[in-house]
């Protein structure tokens, strides 16, 4: 089979908006020469992809299966060509990552400095994405690495623990609570809080917590980071539910107090996600093996 980038980007178009008039227009086309296109497609899979309707399109399962294939070949191509762009300026890979908000603003501006320059000619791409996102942006082919927390459905893609994550409680040491040992976070929500920015994958996991009790957190400031976060706990501005990573490494500069939560989902096990960890590239690979090395090492707290 071989298949024209354009007729692909046209079907892809018109599977998400569910309209072939709608995807036309996005691809500059005509009704009539989008048409056309689509059923030439149709013709050299030998297979009807989509139904025509009233009010647009309706993909069969034949033209479900295509469309997976499709965005995996638009995405390949995409990245070919990217890609050699910049090794034209003398790179030599282009890593993606896609990873939860913990990932991003935590553990991974610690250790990826330490990569890069063991790999000058290798650019990162890291994206901050929800947990359950993550997977299907690595099996469509967005990302060659995902990184997640908690119970996620993984869609059959390797995937190897490397560390876990645990919640906790940060409040000031003058705080009410700075004195406890354990609370539960129902507990916590007649105190004023400070959480992360919205659409940040921590705040809407805490946010379908207290969804489910009924309640919602009073939020005083929302930041881009944990310890931007940890900077207003230990001013006194509210309490806030972090990683005892962030916390362990603020406690002392910023007078914090790390209570434990007991609740059963403030432990969440991490995983790296990848479609088949034989073929990655070499330097994907790396970045693999340095995060387990690293999480490896017995963790030192002062």
């Amino acid at each position: 089979m071989h298949f024209d980038m354009n007729d692909l980007r046209l079907y892809v178009a018109t599977a998400e908006l569910g309209n072939l008039t709608r995807a036309a227009e996005r691809q500059h086309l005509s009704l009539a020469a989008a048409s056309a296109r689509i059923k030439a497609l149709e013709a050299q899979c030998g297979l009807p992809l989509l139904t025509r309707e009233a009010r647009g399109v309706r993909l069969l399962p034949q033209g479900e299966a295509f469309l997976h294939h499709a965005r995996l070949m638009l995405n390949q191509t995409d990245r070919l060509r990217d890609e050699l762009l910049a090794y034209g300026g003398g790179l030599r890979g282009h890593l993606r990552v896609f990873a939860n908000t913990t990932a991003v603003t935590d553990f991974l501006p610690e250790l990826l400095p330490a990569f890069l320059a063991a790999h000058p000619r290798i650019n990162v791409d890291l994206q901050e994405k929800p947990n359950a996102q993550i997977p299907r942006g690595v099996l469509e082919g967005r990302a060659d690495i995902g990184i997640v927390a908690g119970d996620v459905d993984t869609l059959g893609l390797e995937a190897i623990h490397f560390s876990t994550d645990r919640l906790v409680l940060a409040t000031s040491r003058k705080h009410r609570f700075a004195r406890r040992r354990r609370i539960a976070f129902a507990e916590t929500l007649d105190e004023d809080a400070v959480g992360m920015q919205p659409g940040s994958t921590l705040q809407a996991f805490l946010a379908q917590i207290t969804e489910h009790l009924g309640r919602r957190q009073k939020l005083r400031i929302q930041l881009a980071s944990f310890d931007a976060m940890c900077r207003m706990i230990g001013s006194g501005v509210g309490i806030g539910v972090v990683p005892e990573s962030a916390v362990r490494r603020n406690q002392q500069s910023m007078q914090l107090a790390l209570i434990e939560l007991s609740d059963a989902w403030s432990v969440r096990e991490r995983y790296l996600l990848m479609r088949d960890r034989a073929s990655l590239p070499i330097y994907a690979a790396a970045l693999v093996d340095a995060l387990c090395a690293h999480y490896a090492q017995p963790a030192v707290h002062p």
